[in-house]
């Protein structure tokens, strides 16, 4: 007789495979095998070896159930079943490690190509992105397993619909997307690392320092994060002022120059910290720059807003080089253009900004546009 295993081969019956698991049973009942017990074993063996048709595990499984049950061994029918629920459970457990293990070694050796396209500012091939990874493998188990209506789970493993971040929620007790109040950190100084940050005293730190707020949140949150422009402009007059304090005798032309170079110096550090900076969890930060020209207040700080917005866009159009050395199109941060009376006409004030925006959409895809109406 052929017997078909549960991985469908096929082999040989062996008949002393019965007689030990129903030995095993009388075992962990009564604690010994008497001769009685053995020769009831070998007769239900040798009744299923007979069988001239060819038959599976389980179906052989299910005869000695039968038997022990129709037998006044009861309690060693029940110990038969116990053990069979028991093995049972173990190959599951040993499946469910088996296919985890190969997902890892997915992921570990780049060959994962779920984790590789699921996120533009996450790079698999890095250590803490990997364990990031492997944590989530876990909350997507519970999720599907646990927490989703089994309909919903059952649509989103068939792709009709797609529940995103199963890595983080809902099982992670985090926040997700953020809206930065920057300018109240930068104002009134904020604490970072249990270490007290106070208001920066130029613009080239305010830049650094929102560069480090960024990245803190970030860490603590999954999804995306978003800061004005507007909260980095007072601190452009901060540093005209310092440049008067220091320069006395320089003419304001001059002194201007110093602040645009100043400018170009701290948004260039924003553009480089925000693509090069890690997060706790392997990732660049997924912010969102908004430039809103009418946050600002009227005057000289509006102006300092768009010397800012414009250096940005600048700074957009270049690119920034590959490890190549060619300028190519970054992924973030992500530009938002807002769209308001002032800079939507030709001959309105800050019409060039405009212009610019839409040089950098030709090239570069960015920024997104909003409407302030």
């Amino acid at each position: 007789m052929t017997v078909t295993k549960r991985d469908g081969r096929q082999v040989e019956f062996d008949r002393s495979k019965i007689v030990k698991a129903i030995s095993k049973a009388f075992v962990e009942v009564y604690s010994i095998v008497t001769p009685e017990m053995a020769d009831f074993a070998n007769k239900v063996a040798d009744e299923v070896g007979n069988k001239q048709a060819d038959m599976t595990v389980e179906e052989i499984q299910d005869v000695v159930e039968n038997k022990l049950m129709a037998s006044r061994y009861k309690e060693v029918a029940k110990a038969y079943i116990k053990y069979r629920y028991q093995k049972n459970q173990d190959r599951i457990i040993q499946d469910n490690l088996e296919a985890r293990y190969e997902r890892l070694n997915k992921l570990i050796t780049g060959r994962d190509e779920e984790s590789k396209k699921e996120n533009s500012n996450k790079d698999t091939r890095i250590i803490p992105t990997m364990r990031d990874y492997i944590a989530g493998f876990t909350c997507r188990e519970l999720t599907d397993k646990v927490l989703l209506p089994k309909d919903i789970a059952e649509a989103h493993k068939n792709g009709l619909i797609h529940v995103h971040d199963t890595d983080y929620s809902p099982v992670m007790p985090m926040t997700n997307c953020c809206l930065i109040n920057l300018e109240d950190m930068l104002q009134n100084g904020t604490v970072i690392s249990e270490t007290m940050i106070e208001k920066p005293h130029s613009f080239r730190t305010a830049c650094t320092i929102t560069t480090q707020i960024i990245t803190q949140v970030a860490s603590s949150q999954y999804g995306g994060n978003t800061i004005t422009l507007t909260a980095l402009a007072p601190f452009v007059d901060i540093s005209r002022k310092n440049y008067r304090n220091k320069y006395p005798n320089l003419s304001n032309e001059d002194i201007e120059k110093m602040v645009r170079d100043e400018v170009k110096d701290g948004i260039q550090t924003i553009q480089y910290q925000l693509i090069t900076m890690s997060t706790t969890n392997g990732q660049a930060p997924f912010t969102s720059i908004f430039m809103y020209l009418d946050e600002a207040e009227k005057g000289k700080t509006r102006d300092d807003l768009a010397i800012i917005i414009e250096e940005v866009l600048r700074q957009r159009i270049k690119g920034v080089k590959n490890k190549q050395g060619v300028y190519i199109t970054t992924a973030f941060p992500k530009l938002l253009y807002c769209l308001d009376e002032d800079n939507i006409h030709e001959n309105s004030k800050y019409w060039y900004l405009t212009k610019l925006a839409a040089e950098c959409s030709a090239k570069r895809l960015v920024p997104d546009y909003i409407s302030a109406k």
